[in-house]
């Protein structure tokens, strides 16, 4: 290295063999296969790991949500979320709840095709009677549901102690996370990311983007071109259902994705399932947001909503096609993509964080993605660059 360059170079304890840009649930969970053969730094922006998306969740575990190979990712995920590795977590990452989906009469052609749809998939899903569901979930109105199918595997996840782990774990392996250090310039030199932050410059040949909802931002600033990605504000909210025990109920939810709910320490979460566009931002509920939740939440119940206990907003970050963005990027050396897990970060960070790591590490997927049928080239961010046009000679 040219002596003119030496007063930039991060210090020893500041170089690593990758870098991990954000310590959400990508972040965490990558970091954590990666430090199997790697030294790592996580770098945070925040002062705590997990602020947004992450620590915002609706801890639900279903195979039957998102695009097909978001369903492919969640059933690759399901054996550690039941069989974690030993002294992962105190108490299980998963319990029992269950997903009802139900329909109005001119929803049930709807409700047909992603009954039909899913078991195509999860062959556990089945039909069940309007009077069934009202049986499972007593508040349910019978002039409102007029179909309805259950899928008896879903789950409630310990998000807390599922993120804990990963950063508990990967501590464990020798991975430094560090907070307060946000993102203020990056450059590509000898082979090597040198990362200007809060705290210091930090180097490593492999940068993984995990930003989540700064991914692209990130990007730009390491002189990569984004790939699209697009913040989403959903909206949730707890209520009081005053004389009703809710313990058990399954998770209830809308064919035509307007709406959900299900128990939450002993009141009731809703969200109206909103998906509005956003800057990268501190996301906050909004009213209108609340009210179309009370107000579709009161059509297929008999719920009167007095009171909301607490809400919040967080945001889920998508890509044109809804898919995961996974891989390296071609047109930059080292700088590896893992965005846009849109909602469903939570429930595929074990499937998405193998593939990270055997992606980095061997430049395939693991085995049981590929025989699962997930495909390299579909999470790859070169699927979202225009192709140079086709010169012919003469």
């Amino acid at each position: 290295m040219s002596e003119a360059l030496r007063p930039s170079t991060p210090p020893s304890d500041h170089e690593a063999d990758i870098l991990v840009i954000g310590g959400g649930i990508a972040g965490a969970s990558a970091a954590f296969e990666l430090a199997a053969f790697a030294k790592v730094i996580v770098l945070e922006r925040e002062s705590q790991c997990g602020y947004h998306a992450t620590g915002r969740s609706a801890a639900s575990f279903t195979e039957n949500y998102g695009t097909p190979l978001i369903r492919r990712l969640a059933i690759a995920s399901r054996p550690f979320f039941e069989s974690p590795p030993a002294g992962f977590s105190e108490h299980p990452l998963v319990l029992p709840r269950g997903m009802i989906t139900i329909a109005r009469e001119d929803q049930l052609g709807v409700l047909d095709e992603q009954l039909r749809r899913g078991r195509d998939l999860v062959p556990s899903m089945h039909a069940i009677t309007p009077r069934e569901a009202i049986a499972r979930v007593p508040v349910l109105r019978p002039d409102y549901v007029a179909g309805a199918f259950v899928e008896p595997d879903s789950r409630e996840v310990d998000v807390n102690g599922l993120y804990q782990g990963f950063l508990k774990q990967a501590r464990l392996r020798g991975v430094r996370i560090l907070t307060d250090a946000g993102v203020e310039g990056m450059t590509h030199r000898g082979g090597r990311w040198i990362v200007e932050t809060s705290r210091g410059k930090f180097a490593a040949p492999i940068l993984v983007n995990a930003a989540g909802a700064w991914a692209d931002q990130v990007a730009v600033i390491a002189g990569v071109t984004p790939v699209g990605l697009t913040p989403k504000r959903r909206t949730a909210f707890n209520i009081d259902v005053p004389g009703v025990t809710v313990t058990g109920w399954p998770l209830i939810n809308d064919v035509g994705e307007a709406f959900y709910f299900k128990p939450d320490a002993g009141r009731l979460f809703v969200s109206p399932a909103d998906a509005t566009p956003s800057e990268p931002v501190d996301a906050y509920p909004e009213d209108i947001d609340i009210a179309t939740g009370v107000e579709r939440l009161e059509s297929a119940t008999t719920i009167s909503v007095q009171r909301i206990a607490h809400s919040w907003a967080g945001l889920r970050t998508f890509a044109e096609d809804g898919s995961p963005v996974i891989g390296a990027d071609e047109t930059a050396e080292g700088f590896f993509w893992l965005a846009g897990q849109g909602g469903y970060g939570i429930k595929t960070s074990p499937a998405l964080s193998r593939a990270c790591a055997e992606l980095i590490r061997h430049r395939r997927l693991p085995d049981d993605l590929q025989r699962l049928g997930i495909n390299q080239t579909d999470l790859a961010p070169a699927r979202f660059r225009t192709p140079s046009p086709i010169t012919l000679a003469g």
